[in-house]
């Protein structure tokens, strides 16, 4: 049900229009005068002011200036076209003339009230957004977050072209998220676009578009990602596997602020910030011939490096309860902490799928608990490969002969006693052939507790 605010000098037209819209399924209320309205009613709360242009005091279109995001609907009897630029003017917005016929009315107000429905969903979606990928979002309080937040800050108001530096996870796409949303393109499109996901052959037409008939199957013109970016900014994430092709058309693209589609000989403008990232080493790229260095130098204005998470220490626990809160709202479970134990683990791992992959083993370990607590052997995490000289430290199993052998437990007790203070609980448990989750239960049903975090 819709809340509708009347606003009409006449009681006997009032009165009709409040019966109408009370019987199309909406609440009614009424004022004869702005005045009236204004002393009377939060005129923020409507979904809709339906307002005589001509009124006691005031005319009808000052409601508009009291009830900002609140849609107004201006009524008159006196059907001008100069009124009625007049009243869309100041922000009116819709006019119909009396008489009105009352089906034509109620189908001005609810494409009105639909209308308002989906701007205050988009605004909603919106926030979300903001509130999802915005700098802010970025956890971190390590002297290289800081270094990364205080360049964001003075780089994104300007017009240069980002290149974001950092290994598969680090979050790349989430420094171009906010550099959009804190520029001045910040209602224009954000377009994203993996370099490396493209095949080669449809990476430039996907990129710049293509006329009608440039290749085979081409039936119709198709505008590129980079148009489709105008006013906004362009995100090229893997920048590092363009082909030599399509590096060429971005050069040019960044030089004269024109793109070419393919098949045309006709450029065309474009307004697009160019924010590029790569995992890739592309200085050595460029000395082995794979990247133009020209390119390189375009893109790199500024340059801003992601740390890997394994740099990030002191910065882990806060990082991690923010993915685990986000986590729970996403599979929409109640709150859920991490256990003492389990910030060990985190603090251990290294972390070579950096902060994706800490999310993902945290959302994974939301969906498989059972109660509120996040326990180590819910992260599951893979260890990476070791080489021969890690296998070479591998504790070897005692023999029954040797001395100060005896059994595995003892073995276990001696072992754990020995190294817990250099070795962190992956390693303790890497060392002895073991999961953590074995390594935790055996402490547990041995009396070993952690002496260190």
């Amino acid at each position: 049900m819709s809340r509708i605010l009347v606003i009409e000098d006449e009681p006997i037209i009032r009165t009709e229009l409040r019966r109408l819209l009370v019987r199309a399924g909406h609440d009614v209320s009424e004022a004869g005068a702005v005045q009236e309205a204004a002393s009377d009613h939060a005129l923020d709360s409507f979904d809709l002011v339906l307002s005589d242009l001509r009124l006691p005091g005031a005319p009808g279109t000052d409601v508009i200036a009291l009830c900002p995001g609140v849609p107004v609907l201006i009524m008159t009897s006196y059907a001008t076209v100069k009124s009625a630029v007049d009243a869309m003017k100041l922000g009116a917005v819709d006019y119909i003339a009396k008489p009105f016929d009352h089906d034509e009315l109620l189908l001005q107000v609810e494409r009105v009230l639909r209308e308002g429905k989906l701007t205050r969903q988009n605004a909603a979606l919106k926030r979300e957004v903001e509130q999802s990928y915005s700098v802010s979002g970025m956890v971190g309080g390590c002297a290289a977050m800081r270094d990364v937040f205080e360049r964001l800050r003075k780089v994104a108001p300007s017009p240069a072209t980002v290149l974001v530096l950092g290994e598969s996870g680090t979050g790349k796409e989430l420094v171009a998220r906010a550099l959009h949303a804190q520029s001045p393109r910040a209602d224009g499109p954000l377009v994203s676009v993996n370099c490396a996901a493209i095949p080669e052959g449809l990476l430039e037409s996907e990129l710049f578009g293509h006329e009608k008939g440039a290749f085979t199957g081409a039936l119709t013109a198709h505008a590129g990602l980079v148009e489709a970016a105008h006013g906004g900014t362009l995100f090229l994430d893997e920048v590092g596997e363009l082909p030599a092709p399509a590096q060429a058309r971005l050069l040019r693209m960044l030089q004269d602020g024109e793109v070419r589609r393919v098949g045309s000989t006709r450029p065309r403008k474009v307004d697009v910030r160019i924010v590029a990232a790569t995992h890739r080493d592309l200085p050595r790229r460029v000395q082995e011939g794979a990247f133009r260095q020209d390119l390189y130098f375009r893109l790199r204005v500024v340059e801003i490096r992601l740390p890997p998470l394994r740099e990030r220490g002191e910065d882990l626990p806060v990082l991690a309860r923010h993915l685990l809160e986000k986590a729970c709202r996403k599979v929409g479970r109640a709150p859920m902490t991490l256990s003492p134990e389990t910030l060990a683990a985190l603090s251990t791992h290294p972390w070579p799928g950096n902060v994706r992959e800490l999310e993902n083993a945290l959302e994974r370990a939301v969906i498989l608990a059972d109660g509120p607590l996040v326990t180590p052997d819910l992260l599951a995490l893979e260890l990476p490969a070791r080489d021969a000289a890690e296998e070479a430290l591998e504790p070897a199993e005692p023999e029954a002969d040797e001395p100060g052998g005896g059994s595995m437990e003892d073995y276990f007790r001696r072992f754990v006693l020995e190294h817990q203070e250099h070795m962190g609980e992956t390693e303790l448990a890497r060392r002895l052939g073991i999961s953590r989750k074995a390594l935790w239960e055996r402490r547990q049903k041995m009396g070993l507790p952690r002496t260190r975090a």
